[in-house]
């Protein structure tokens, strides 16, 4: 099982990014799927999810209404859509996955949840 997180780079404040992380060696279907963001010297922290069926998500406080979670089960891929960023947005990015059972309608964003994680993907957003 791989996850890799791609994407990332410099972009100035307000503007965007498209982060992916493509899945190999199992499909994403019916598995949670989310992004977490290390920034220098702070733990990990999550950031948004989506559910194992995709129609359902949760998005913390602090990027709800500029990020947005999707996935492409064609190409075993999920993506985080990053608007008007901010310079407190700089971290490294990083997804993950884990298999919820019958709790296909839900996600979570605690890292105890995840079994599988991709390595980060930088993204620096300067003022």
């Amino acid at each position: 099982v791989q996850l890799q997180a791609s994407g990332g780079g410099l972009v100035q404040a307000g503007g965007s990014l498209r982060l992916s992380c493509e899945v190999s060696g199992f499909t994403l279907d019916n598995n949670v799927v989310g992004w977490f963001r290390q920034a220098p010297g702070k733990e990990r922290e999550g950031i948004i999810c989506s559910s194992a069926r995709g129609t359902k998500t949760y998005s913390i406080s602090s990027v709800k209404g500029r990020f947005t979670i999707s996935r492409d089960s064609a190409k075993n891929t999920v993506y985080l859509h990053m608007t008007g960023l901010k310079p407190e947005d700089t971290a490294t990015y990083h997804c993950a996955t884990y298999y919820p059972g019958r709790e296909v309608e839900a996600c979570g964003i605690s890292n105890r949840l995840y079994d599988y994680w991709g390595q980060g993907t930088l993204v620096t957003v300067s003022s």
